[in-house]
């Protein structure tokens, strides 16, 4: 009776110092999110139709997005766990289903982008800042251009894909 009152009472105590960590400063929390994204693009296989993004909540860290290999996303959450700081990693990100529809209209749209005079600029980075994900002949384009024109040509380059459904532009200003 009492090794299982004592087993509760460490439990209880263990649980509530968990729950009582302090919430990580600025400093820590920026060079946290620094050093995840840093091991995120660092994967060799990462690339322009992969999308991972991540969320940091104190010292958890949830990976989301879309990726076209399923190892991509067990080497995300592998990366993820080896950055100091980080307890704990939530893995939803999403592997694409496998698809040789999927796969030349992925091909064609990136050749369209790429090769339109006002956004080959952005194919000369080791991973692009425009990323093209495909899923089921749906297109979504995620990631930053420098200008709102550049936004609009990546979309309508898209859209002039034969058997593209429907084109999703997230594509975001970079305000730099």
């Amino acid at each position: 009776m009492k090794r299982s009152v004592f087993l509760v009472f460490a439990l209880a105590t263990g649980l509530f110092a968990q729950a009582s960590k302090p919430a990580p400063s600025d400093k820590a929390r920026q060079n946290l999110i620094k050093e995840v994204r840093h091991e995120l693009v660092m994967m060799p296989f990462y690339g322009v139709f992969d999308n991972v993004s991540f969320r940091v909540d104190g010292y958890v860290v949830t990976l989301m997005g879309q990726v076209t290999r399923p190892t991509l996303k067990s080497e995300a959450e592998n990366r993820v766990k080896t950055v100091e700081g980080v307890e704990r990693v939530i893995n939803q990100i999403e592997v694409l289903p496998l698809s040789p529809n999927d796969d030349r209209i992925r091909i064609a749209v990136a050749r369209a982008i790429f090769n339109h005079p006002v956004l080959q600029q952005y194919s000369l980075r080791a991973v692009p800042p425009i990323h093209i994900i495909v899923k089921n002949g749906h297109v979504t384009l995620e990631g930053f251009v420098a200008r709102e024109m550049d936004k609009n040509v990546a979309n309508i380059q898209a859209n002039g894909v034969a058997g593209v459904f429907s084109v999703k532009n997230n594509l975001a200003i970079d305000a730099k």
